[in-house]
């Protein structure tokens, strides 16, 4: 059974991984990833500065002290962005380093005077979710309910915004508004999470859940959601994890938790994951390798007037300057999957399945070359015989154009089910220019 209090800190983590998860999404699709960490930094002021008017604590008048430092320093990273030459990871460097600077300045003049100890300001700093109030909550609750409402009712803009803001000016889009809307949600969003993980890891509870999504998804309303649920596990675990097992402060058992999920995502995402990746370029490897040892012994044989007589081991890693156990190696894999079968001693011949598939390889390779030779006007001995699949590339007229040739040149591969183009040919050979051959 949860403690009343450990019920309390974990609604407001949850809240704060959730809307930190989708507002800090489109601070990283905006580049602006850093700027999160830059405002939590600048919120430092805005603290000291509300305990120095009241010299009491207060938990309301500190949050509005927070966001009117932060949106000081969006207001000034914009100036410096649109009216120097500043760049905008100087700007947002800049700001972060001035307002915490002056922020650790305030803070110790704060915990000079009569009963600054008590303002708990270095709870800002590092946070502690620990001492949260369910008035803390609530407030949490209703400024994460109003961020997520505006986000909702401006998706579209902040779509347009994230991912082409030179479109978004050109069709009228009044951009530096909605950047600086944007901004202020950051704003909110950070100021209400420094009670819980502080000014100096709030960044990570803004980014990491956004950069997680980002390996599953391509969508953008996929990362959102992901990015919730995401930011919401992280509080949840951490905040579980920090109060059951390791008795470890709560917002960097947060950070940690987030950073576990974007280490197992980073391994093991279907298409973005480093593993998957490791295996696509595996196969890729592999299916190359299989496709020049088809065609490699599908010409030796050609040479030898009948693709279908077998052709010796010692002649293919020859051709192919393989070394003796690369070649053995794919000819033991050729050979289990039915394209080539020992004939004799140290010979190799297509199998019926394999000349099918090295007929269709030569096909695309000899394609390929005609279009660089005789379109593109390469020269012979710098033309790839290693491309892709011909048809990914060129369009259908012309591909119909260049087997033409291969049939008038005598080098149409001969294979089962591949059969030579008919006869009838475009008047007007098409030319690479409108291909599209990019």
């Amino acid at each position: 059974m949860l403690e009343y209090n450990t019920l309390i800190v974990l609604a407001g983590t949850c809240l704060l991984g959730i809307v930190g998860g989708v507002i800090g999404s489109f601070a990283v699709l905006r580049g602006r990833a850093l700027m999160g960490d830059a405002l939590a930094h600048a919120a430092l002021p805005g603290l000291c500065v509300a305990f120095l008017i009241l010299r009491e604590r207060n938990f309301v008048a500190f949050m509005v002290g927070a966001v009117a430092a932060g949106i000081i320093g969006v207001l000034i990273v914009a100036l410096l962005r649109h009216s120097t030459r500043v760049k905008d990871d100087a700007a947002i460097g800049i700001v972060l380093s001035v307002f915490f600077g002056l922020g650790i300045a305030l803070s110790r003049i704060a915990q000079n005077l009569p009963g600054g100890n008590r303002a708990g300001l270095d709870n800002y700093i590092y946070g502690k979710a620990a001492g949260m109030l369910l008035q803390d909550v609530l407030l949490i609750g209703g400024v994460s309910a109003a961020v997520l409402l505006v986000t909702l009712l401006l998706f579209k803009e902040f779509t347009l915004l994230s991912f082409d803001r030179g479109f978004a000016a050109v069709q009228g889009w009044p951009v530096l508004a909605l950047d600086l809307v944007l901004m202020a949600l950051l704003v909110l969003t950070t100021v209400i999470g420094l009670p819980a993980v502080g000014v100096v890891l709030m960044a990570a509870l803004l980014i990491i859940p956004g950069a997680t999504a980002r390996f599953w998804t391509n969508r953008l309303s996929g990362v959102l959601i992901l990015s919730a649920i995401f930011g919401a596990v992280a509080a949840v675990s951490g905040t579980l994890l920090s109060a059951w097992v390791a008795r470890l402060p709560t917002g960097p058992m947060i950070v940690l938790a987030g950073a576990a999920m974007f280490l197992i995502s980073m391994l093991v995402a279907p298409e973005r994951g480093v593993l998957s990746g490791a295996m696509l370029r595996f196969r890729t490897r592999r299916r190359v390798a299989r496709q020049n040892l088809l065609r490699t012994v599908y010409e030796l044989a050609e040479d030898d007037g009948d693709p279908r007589v077998a052709v010796s081991a010692e002649r293919i890693t020859a051709r192919r300057a393989w070394s003796a156990q690369r070649a053995a190696s794919l000819l033991r894999d050729g050979c289990r999957r039915g394209l080539v079968v020992l004939a004799n001693g140290h010979s190799y011949r297509l199998t019926a399945d394999g000349l099918s598939a090295a007929a269709s390889v030569v096909r695309v390779h000899r394609l390929w070359e005609v279009f660089l030779i005789e379109e593109a006007r390469i020269a012979a001995d710098h033309v790839d015989r290693d491309a892709d699949e011909i048809e990914h590339v060129l369009s259908a007229d012309v591909v119909q154009h260049l087997e033409h040739k291969l049939v008038e040149s005598g080098r149409w591969p001969e294979g089962p089910d591949l059969p030579p183009p008919s006869p009838h040919q475009p008047e007007t050979p098409p030319g690479a220019g409108s291909s599209g051959g990019q």
